[in-house]
Order: structure tokens, then C-alpha cells, then sequence
């Protein structure tokens, strides 16, 4: 073989490689400029300013245009606590995304509704953990109280509305430990 067609050929597969790697490099950018992009959207859209917190929001494909579901997140984890939703629950889960503005075609709503479907991972608690816990450093202390006696209001109706151990007034012990769980999450 001639040196000049053994040159051709690295010089075609230097080409090759070097255009895959600029393709992939290519796709990288775009792939951080979206995830920069949907980060701004959802800080815009939440107030919240800490990038931490807006990573692992993102991580979960929590949006701006699915942050309304982030709100029903500690109702959710309470109907769960016990390990199913029963009738009575989801009839109240899905009043209070009714009672919040959310409809069927909203995709806060679809997401919401996975949640009903299947329990939804424990990382999501914990975003929203995060989220509320750097939306609540943002409001003075009687928003934050009017907030957190709000969101622990409708969990509580979440709870009572199975009614507690075999159907018996109350709440379930397992769910009394996530209502225990979402207090904590506001400071004083």
C-alpha cells in the first residue's frame, strides 16, 4: 500500500472522529443551555434563588410549568404513608388540586396524578423540602405560619379522611409521622 493512500484514510478517520466529537460537544452545550434555561424559568417562576435547590428540583423534572404540582407533594406523601391511597383520599387529593386551580389539561395535573398512580420516589419529598424551605426564608414570620398552617390543614384532611387505623377515627400512625415530618420542615 502507498504511503499516500494510508495517509488519505487517517487523515478521513481523523475527520470522522474529530466531527463526532465536535457533534457530541455540540449536543453537550445545547443540553447545558436547556438545563440553564429551564433553571431560570423555574427560579422565575418560584422566587427561589439557591441553585442547589433548583438542581434537585430539576433532577426531578419539576418545572415551572409543573411547579403547581409541588404544592400537593406533602397531601401525596401522606396518602402514601400507609403504603395505598384508599377512595376517600383521592377524593380529597383531588379536590384540593380542584380547590388549588389545577385541571386536567394542566401538566401539574398529569404529574399529579402519576403520584396517585404510584408512589412517587422519596427524593420528591425532599426537593420539596428544600423548595419550601427556601421559598419560606423568603416570607416574614406570619406568612410563614399562614403557609406552613395551610399546607399541614390539607395534609391533616389528607389523613383524616381514610379515617386512621381500620377505618376507625384518627389518623394512622404512619401517616401521623409524615404530618410530624412536614411540621418540622418550617423553623419556629
Amino acid at each position: 500500500m502507498s504511503n499516500e493512500f494510508l495517509g488519505d484514510r487517517r487523515v478521513a478517520l481523523e475527520e470522522a472522529f474529530f466531527s463526532k466529537e465536535n457533534e457530541r460537544l455540540r449536543q453537550r452545550l445545547r443540553d447545558m443551555d436547556q438545563a440553564r434555561q429551564q433553571k431560570e424559568a423555574l427560579s422565575a417562576s418560584s422566587g427561589i434563588t439557591d441553585d442547589a435547590v433548583l438542581d434537585r428540583l430539576a433532577a426531578l423534572r419539576i418545572g415551572s410549568d409543573t411547579l403547581a404540582a409541588l404544592s400537593l407533594v406533602p397531601l401525596v406523601a401522606v396518602a402514601w404513608a400507609d403504603g395505598d391511597i384508599d377512595e376517600k383520599e383521592r377524593r380529597v387529593l383531588l379536590s384540593k388540586a380542584s380547590e388549588m386551580g389545577l385541571g386536567e389539561q394542566d401538566l401539574s395535573y398529569q404529574l399529579f396524578e402519576r403520584w396517585l398512580a404510584e408512589p412517587p420516589p422519596a427524593a420528591l419529598l425532599a426537593a420539596w423540602k428544600d423548595y419550601i424551605g427556601a421559598f419560606a426564608a423568603s416570607l416574614n414570620a406570619e406568612d410563614r405560619r399562614a403557609l406552613r398552617h395551610e399546607l399541614l390543614n390539607r395534609a391533616r384532611a389528607v389523613a383524616e379522611a381514610a379515617g386512621g387505623f381500620l377505618g376507625f377515627a384518627g389518623i394512622s400512625p404512619a401517616e401521623a409521622k409524615v404530618l410530624n415530618e412536614l411540621e418540622q420542615t418550617f423553623p419556629g
